[in-house]
């Protein structure tokens, strides 16, 4: 359930917070109730977005797949000359 809240915060602040939200394509409203719920409890943070749901089985790795080992071997090679 929604609830209105009314906060009384620097106006340079605020305006700097709106260019920030819409820069990462989200409401001032949205990320602000992000950061409040980061400081709640970890029951709370449980909860998946939809683009992250959105990504999930998107890939199909192998079953030796070894990120840190891979991604090292990747490095070297592209950066050993």
């Amino acid at each position: 359930m929604d609830t209105k809240l009314t906060l009384k915060l620097d106006s340079t602040v605020i305006e700097q917070a709106k260019i920030y939200a819409k820069n990462k394509n989200t409401s001032l409203s949205q990320l602000i109730e992000n950061y409040l719920g980061l400081l709640l409890e970890p029951a709370y943070r449980t909860e998946v977005t939809p683009f992250v749901k959105s990504l999930s089985g998107i890939i199909d790795l192998p079953e030796n797949f070894q990120a840190k080992k891979d991604y090292k071997a990747h490095v070297l090679k592209k950066y050993s000359k």
